[in-house]
């Protein structure tokens, strides 16, 4: 294929390669799509480490939620090898103190046996409104949780419970940037979406209608068309 850009995908807490399935066929058109694992180790600095071990020379980088933020770690670490940078619902600031307590309580019920429970308690904001109810969606969910497991799961709160303030980092990215958020995403406000795209010079910003956290699943068509575009920039 001339001049392909590999992708690498990263998906965010509790999710699998399932949560990309929707849109990668849009972007196999561009080169070798690749969803990077990272549930093997408990610090941002670790996952990126070993990410950037198994990844191209160079790559466009999307990552989601969680994977926005392994994305960040990824810059401060190797930021010539990243092309193009996707922050799909996602956000740079770190945890406040409320938001590492309830972590804490989730970690221990993850812990005692509880994932799936962890699971159903963070749906309703995973999702838009009128997709409660909607039984393939909390499907999905779950079974990108027992793809993850306990052990990766509780890894995974671990490395988000430490991860550094990415704020000042912001505008030492260089590369074509696409923020990519959801109009009703109740885990992360859009308005952290306009923080980090203000913060990145030239970083463009597209907000998708009728949508929870989880655009790939809830709005394929319209998530695909977006990172298209950002592949195309």
């Amino acid at each position: 294929m001339l001049n392909s850009m590999p992708v690498l995908l990263i998906p965010g807490l509790g999710g699998s390669p399932r949560i990309y399935a929707p849109v990668a066929d849009a972007l196999w058109g561009f080169g070798p799509v690749t969803v990077a694992n990272h549930v093997r180790d408990d610090t941002m600095g670790a996952i990126a480490r070993r990410i950037l071990a198994e990844a191209p020379p160079r790559f466009a980088l999307a990552g989601h939620s969680m994977g926005g933020y392994i994305a960040f770690e990824i810059m401060r670490q190797a930021p010539d090898r990243v092309a193009k940078l996707a922050l799909i619902n996602t956000q740079a600031r770190p945890d406040s103190p409320e938001v590492r307590e309830r972590r804490g309580g989730q970690l221990a019920r993850v812990k005692a046996g509880g994932l799936h429970e962890v699971l159903d308690g963070l749906y309703p904001g995973f999702v838009h409104p009128s997709r409660h109810g909607d039984s393939t969606l909390r499907k999905l969910v779950h079974d990108m949780g027992d793809d993850v497991t306990s052990e990766g799961f509780v890894r995974q709160l671990t490395a988000i419970m430490a991860r550094p303030d990415s704020r000042p980092t912001l505008a030492t990215i260089r590369c074509p940037t696409l923020v990519l958020s959801s109009d009703t995403d109740n885990t992360l406000s859009n308005t952290l979406s306009a923080e980090m795209a203000d913060g990145i010079n030239g970083a463009k910003l597209v907000i998708i209608p009728d949508c929870g956290h989880l655009p790939q699943p809830e709005k394929p068509r319209e998530t695909a068309e977006a990172l298209v575009a950002w592949m195309q920039n």
